[in-house]
């Protein structure tokens, strides 16, 4: 992989503010979208299990989208900074990998969930979407994800 420009970190940032500045609205949009490409996974998260559809007005659910659309934003300032993929220190790589494992995780679901970002993005930023932001994230995730099928002993 080449070196993660100062560029691709300031696209990612950019359109990470304005995902903040709607968190409701996109991370409904962001789990209606993996539903409709792999609606099995709705017994993945606690937050979707009991309801028809995807529920609004659900913090749970809410701060489950913004924490994965934050943790590809830390990685690509990371990416940009070290060259790699650390993960916050509240949370391990390891914990990651055993979680993904125990919900059954599979390849289907990183490139889902990445579909999904990446049409959340575009919609949060509209006009001020590109090709470039969306490689940036594409990298972003793709670097997160990777040590994450690491740690679950891909």
């Amino acid at each position: 992989m080449d070196a993660f420009t100062e560029k691709q970190e300031a696209l990612v940032t950019s359109s990470w503010e304005a995902f903040k500045k709607d968190i409701p609205h996109l991370s409904i949009m962001f789990y209606t979208l993996i539903l409709e490409k792999v609606p099995d996974a709705k017994d993945m998260f606690s937050f979707l299990k009991n309801f028809d559809g995807i529920p609004h007005n659900n913090s749970t659910l809410e701060a489950h989208a913004e924490m994965i659309f934050e943790m590809t934003h830390d990685s690509a300032v990371q990416l940009r900074a070290k060259g790699k993929v650390d993960v916050a220190n509240d949370v391990t790589l390891e914990y990651l990998g055993s979680v993904h494992v125990q919900k059954g995780v599979i390849d289907l679901h990183f490139m889902v969930f990445k579909e999904a970002m990446l049409q959340t993005i575009k919609k949060a930023v509209e006009d001020k979407w590109s090709e470039e932001m969306g490689c940036a994230w594409g990298i972003a995730y793709d670097q997160l994800a990777s040590a994450i099928k690491k740690a679950m002993g891909w």
